[in-house]
């Protein structure tokens, strides 16, 4: 197991710091921290960049609660060590896990354009120019820290400890889809889209918890992960059919829970 040449001390240390752990506070806390942007969008109806809602900012909310709620755990060396996790490369030993990492959501992508397209279709071309693309692409990237070192640094082992790898990240999916309602609703999305966008969500935070588990739970490995998730979903819009890719993604989530096994999400199994 990774770390288990580490001393005692240390390991004992963490455990201490993970039975601490309270993933309904942390849920409660990213709910209450994200009202102040969603009625400051309700009223301005300001816009960012790609026309997402102020609210989209909300992004940064889930590393500030879990750096609150480590604060209060663990006292002011806890938060260094949280946010230390946005380096943890290292605990990614087979490099092969950049692949699912970096291809699943515009592998997803493509399928979703040949089931609406149908054949001879046209690969996915960016929504934006290059320039405004890399930009945008480098936002995604520290918002996906700004996300994960909450979701998956702080609330999935506490979560997955309990409940397993496969409930863990229903739950967590749960919460991290209806923490983005208000957002949608801002951004003027139809029901039926974020309902499609729902399944693909919750499907989405399954993934990521697989590959936090086979990237010894690496954050860094799920950040990189969510930001291609979210590159895939701005900049190929026009591929983005969520009642199509919602049910891709599911199906990915369903197979490799098959594979993996839904306690662990980490044993691959052939059959």
């Amino acid at each position: 197991m990774p770390g288990s040449n580490r001393p005692i001390g240390r390991a004992a240390s963490a455990s201490l710091a993970m039975k601490n752990r309270a993933p309904g506070a942390y849920v409660g806390l990213v709910f209450g921290l994200s009202v102040p942007l969603w009625v400051a969008g309700g009223i301005t109806g300001a816009r960012l960049p790609a026309g997402l809602p102020l609210a989209a900012l909300q992004a940064f909310v889930p590393v500030l609660a879990a750096s609150l709620l480590v604060f209060a755990e663990s006292g002011p060396a806890g938060v260094p060590a949280l946010l230390a996790r946005s380096f943890d490369a290292r605990r990614i030993r087979s490099k092969a896990w950049y692949a699912p990492i970096l291809l699943t959501f515009p592998a997803a992508m493509l399928v979703t354009a040949a089931a609406a397209r149908g054949p001879g279709m046209a690969l996915p071309a960016p929504v934006l120019p290059i320039a405004p693309a890399l930009a945008m692409t480098a936002a995604f990237v520290l918002s996906g820290f700004g996300e994960e070192l909450g979701w998956s640094g702080y609330a999935t082992d506490p979560l997955q400890a309990r409940w397993g790898a496969l409930n863990a990240g229903l739950l967590l999916g749960i919460a991290w889809a209806g923490w983005h309602v208000v957002p949608l609703a801002q951004a003027g999305r139809e029901p039926a889209w974020v309902a499609g966008w729902t399944a693909f969500t919750m499907a989405a935070r399954v993934l990521t918890v697989w590959i936090y588990n086979n990237t010894g739970r690496s954050v860094f490995a799920t950040a990189l992960f969510h930001a291609s998730s979210n590159a895939c979903t701005v900049l190929f819009a026009s591929s983005f059919v969520p009642v199509v890719t919602g049910p891709i993604v599911a199906v990915m989530a369903a197979v490799v829970a098959a594979l993996w096994g839904p306690r662990t999400l980490a044993r691959f199994r052939w059959a």
